[in-house]
């Protein structure tokens, strides 16, 4: 671990800038159809839990990452093992959100640019932030969430007097019963973004005032699945439920479609950089979180050494890892079910055997 502390105000802006992500902007929750936004509200429900389940690991050993308390748990060996497990599911994830950020510049604005330049780009530039250290990347995350709260106020304005909102394209609630919003909201809405809240585990331990945790955790889980559920419902009212679930892009495709007095339009820019911003801070911190276990693992003096060679790693995998984004999105969509074990399955074992292993010792005393 480095010496550093990061304030309840950069972690907050960090989880919420985090949970934002690409959920934002893809086509998100669209599988329960009308009723997304309701699926939505349900797994942000289950992110709480899951919280709890983290919350009480964290309580226990409030100065180890989670690198350093599955090895307190699960012994020496195998602890290791999924440790180094967590760091790579790390990189992959970190390497999908480059992936998703090159292809939305690639569609959009910067068509005749090679996907390489664009992820080769935001790479290096996170691998500088993070070089300069944690507390960096928080007071950066503290400023750009003021510009991204702009940016969204503008956006969801322009949008909602352009007189393209139509908010009976909603309706009828509950159309095709509960089914289809519980499957949807378990693994997919669950694991992604809210149960992806597990890397900052890997932060915690630097906050410079951890009896609040729960307050800022809690605040940015609820408030980022408040404003996911409400895009949903703009974009559906905008667009209809058959386009939504058609477009790759879909809030992209709402805010394109703002046409003020033939003076105020091409407003997806607001996207392109909302996205830019969110995906930025997420990838970062998921490159943050591989880099800093690594470390642990491998009992490095610091990080700063394998940054770069680590940061060639996810460049490889957001450009190898699917040859479109069709392909990109349906390995998305299977991973989520591999996702289940790192993200709830191994966090209930680690709570179950951690209580065990702490009732075993009153006993022996």
């Amino acid at each position: 671990m480095e010496k550093a502390k990061i304030s309840v105000i950069q972690l907050f802006a960090l989880m919420f800038i985090f949970e934002m992500g690409t959920a934002l902007v893809v086509n998100y929750g669209a599988y329960a159809g009308k009723d997304a936004w309701l699926s939505i509200l349900l797994a942000m429900c289950g992110g709480i839990v899951l919280f709890f389940i983290y919350y009480f690991l964290f309580r226990q050993y409030p100065n180890l990452l989670l690198t350093g308390y599955i090895r307190e748990i699960f012994g020496k060996y195998i602890g290791w093992i999924v440790g180094l497990l967590y760091c790579l599911y790390f990189l992959y994830v970190c390497g999908r959100n480059v992936r998703e950020l090159g292809d939305l510049l690639v569609s959009s604005t910067l068509s005749e640019t090679p996907l390489l330049a664009i992820n080769l780009s935001l790479v290096l530039v996170m691998c500088y932030v993070i070089h300069l250290g944690v507390e960096v990347v928080g007071r950066t995350a503290e400023v750009f969430m003021v510009i991204l709260l702009l940016l969204g106020a503008g956006g969801n304005f322009f949008v909602l007097v352009s007189g393209d909102v139509d908010f009976h394209q909603i309706r009828p609630f509950l159309e095709h019963g509960w089914k289809p919003i519980f499957t949807t909201t378990f693994p997919h809405l669950l694991i992604f973004p809210f149960g992806e809240m597990i890397a900052f585990t890997m932060l915690l331990p630097y906050l410079n005032r951890p009896q609040l945790v729960k307050r800022v955790w809690l605040a940015a889980l609820i408030s980022s699945g408040l404003i996911l559920s409400w895009m949903f419902v703009l974009n559906t009212s905008v667009l209809g439920i058959d386009v939504m679930q058609r477009s790759v892009f879909p809030t992209l495709t709402a805010v394109g479609k703002v046409n003020l007095f033939d003076f105020i339009e091409r407003l997806d820019a607001i996207v392109v950089f909302t996205l830019l911003i969110t995906v930025f801070f997420k990838a970062s911190i998921y490159l943050y979180a591989a880099v800093i276990g690594i470390a642990d693992l491998f009992k490095l003096n610091n990080y700063h050494q394998i940054l770069l060679p680590i940061g060639t790693v996810v460049i490889f995998l957001s450009l190898s890892m699917a040859s479109s984004f069709s392909e990109h999105t349906k390995e998305g969509f299977l991973f989520n079910y591999l996702a289940v074990i790192p993200f709830i399955i191994l966090p209930v074992l680690l709570l179950l055997v951690s209580i065990i292993r702490k009732q075993f010792k009153k006993k022996m005393n």
